[in-house]
């Protein structure tokens, strides 16, 4: 049986990996790791489709450094074990240090990690991890501080363009057809950055048409998908197109859609961590100053999914998404954030105003650090005029009350402690 064509078009070389410049291109920090000769220990953190599994290959490949793999979705502490034992009873060229890829290492448990430990701290495997989930939340410590993180992005249209091209010219299967993209944009727009998902829809449509020549269009595209939309999701990526149209629905207040995702989610086997880390980003991000408890509540829920995950903990995610998709809606505290980061990149560092320093020292008292700071609490109502700012910022508003109860009861206060009309 034939390959599916994103196995046969997956990269065996640098120069035929398609995007991730930012990490690769000429003078970035893993070609230069490459071109040394030298790999250490790191973690690839991105979303599906965007070429961890394959530069962990193409790593391995092009120093010639043997490889072992582990998939976290199947393999026990047994398994690293053995791995582990191999390695150690096996002898290589130039005593060179071999690779262990463990994809998807945020599902590892601790005591997998923790038996990955001793090998990579005593140099026995370099590890390379692939993961779709912040390694912050999901990798012990211990074993996150002996590896750098590099974050791979969803790859640009242009990537996906040229990825399509080597495929219609260099696929083996493909270059038989006579094949015409006539459109790209549904391609583009299905496919959402994931070269795999990219591929597997091209694979989709060659496949569903018998004419001697075959045009693809966005009508085409569009219809076929319709038709079929799990058809092309051959590698699981439909589990973050759900993801998505669960947190969208709690930002447009819609609780029936919220709960009709959880459900899918639910009948799926997700992670309940996973839903619950979503709740708490979208009680911040989507709700936030409008009904501060969503974040207390979403927060209570992650701790209550710790404790008793499924099948008990679908209830207590069920009432969480109820209340935040009913919750009024306030994206201001994201915005002040985005603000404030914008101001910072285009600014840079500036200096500390003297006022506002610490002054731990007679040294620094003397240089004025914390001179002339007023103390709030020393004043009527904890309130005094004073700038928090740069200089150079002086006056600058990062955030703005929206239309909402709290937020305008918080605008309110404001006014009144600042004197305002």
């Amino acid at each position: 049986m034939n390959q599916p064509l994103a196995e046969r078009m997956r990269p065996v070389s640098l120069d035929d990996y398609v995007g991730q410049k930012q990490l690769v291109g000429e003078g970035c920090v893993l070609r230069k790791m490459i071109d040394s000769g030298h790999v250490s220990s790191f973690i690839l953190w991105g979303p599906p489709g965007v070429g961890k599994t394959t530069l962990a290959k193409v790593i391995s490949k092009q120093l010639a450094i043997p490889f072992f793999t582990l998939s976290a979705v199947n393999s026990g502490v047994k398994d690293v074990r053995d791995v582990i034992d191999k390695v150690k009873s096996s002898s290589f060229f130039n005593n060179v240090r071999p690779v262990l890829f463990i994809d998807e290492i945020h599902r590892f448990s601790k005591s997998q990690q923790d038996s990955l430990l001793a090998a990579v701290e005593n140099g026995t495997v370099t590890l390379i991890g692939a993961t779709t989930e912040n390694p912050s939340f999901e990798v012990i410590r211990p074993l996150l501080s002996r590896c750098q993180v590099y974050v791979l992005k969803s790859l640009e249209e242009s990537d996906l363009i040229a990825l399509m091209h080597r495929a219609l010219t260099e696929d083996v299967e493909l270059k038989r057809k006579n094949i015409e993209i006539k459109e790209t944009d549904a391609l583009l727009r299905f496919s959402g950055g994931d070269a795999r998902k990219l591929l597997n829809i091209l694979e989709l449509m060659i496949e569903a048409d018998d004419a001697e020549k075959i045009v693809i269009t966005n009508e085409k595209v569009i219809d076929r998908l319709q038709e079929n939309p799990a058809a092309y999701d051959k590698g699981g990526e439909l589990h973050y197109d759900i993801i998505s149209a669960f947190i969208k629905s709690i930002r447009g207040s819609d609780p029936d859609g919220a709960i009709y995702w959880l459900a899918r989610m639910v009948a799926g086997g997700e992670d309940p961590k996973f839903i619950a880390r979503r709740l708490v980003i979208s009680a911040s991000e989507d709700i936030g100053l409008a009904n501060p408890n969503a974040l207390l509540l979403a927060n209570a829920c992650f701790d209550a999914i710790n404790k008793i995950g499924w099948p008990e903990g679908r209830i207590v995610l069920a009432e969480t998404t109820v209340y935040l998709a009913t919750s009024p809606k306030s994206n201001s505290a994201y915005m002040a954030i985005e603000n404030a980061l914008a101001e910072v990149n285009q600014s840079g560092n500036l200096p500390v105003p003297l006022h506002l320093r610490n002054a731990p020292t007679q040294l620094m008292k003397k240089l004025d650090y914390g001179k002339d700071y007023k103390y709030a609490h020393a004043y009527e109502g904890n309130y005094v005029e004073q700038e928090y700012l740069p200089a150079e910022i002086k006056g600058k508003k990062f955030w703005t009350a929206q239309n909402n109860a709290q937020e305008m009861k918080i605008q309110e206060h404001l006014k009144k402690l600042k004197g305002e009309k």
